[in-house]
């Protein structure tokens, strides 16, 4: 995640951050054995391991430490989508007007 600002040629900058959460789509038992410890339950506690859900995040929000958990544990990046959307307001280099998602997509053979 990262914020937005209009310089006065009209060219972005990004101001990166810490991001606000990092969701954990997937099977439920796949995501335990990725994150085990990290991963917080507390929106979909009741999960059958067999089954998929989206409702999970991770208790860091370092997204460096998310990769490298996915790497170690065999898997690749293979998409990436990136959104960002700003509000109407007269002063558009208040960032907390803009908003934005950034999506992941990683797969293990």
């Amino acid at each position: 995640r990262g914020s937005y600002t209009l310089g006065r040629d009209s060219q972005t900058d990004a101001k990166f951050r810490r991001v606000a959460r990092i969701m954990v789509c997937g099977k439920t038992s796949l995501a335990k054995e990725v994150f085990g410890d990290t991963l917080n339950e507390s929106r979909d506690p009741d999960r059958p391991p067999e089954r998929y859900t989206s409702r999970y995040y991770l208790k860091f929000t370092f997204l460096e430490q998310a990769f490298d958990k996915l790497a170690d544990a065999g898997f690749h990046m293979v998409a990436c989508n990136s959104t960002g959307t700003c509000a109407f307001a007269h002063d558009q280099t208040d960032d907390r007007i803009w908003t934005s998602y950034t999506e992941y997509v990683f797969y293990r053979e």
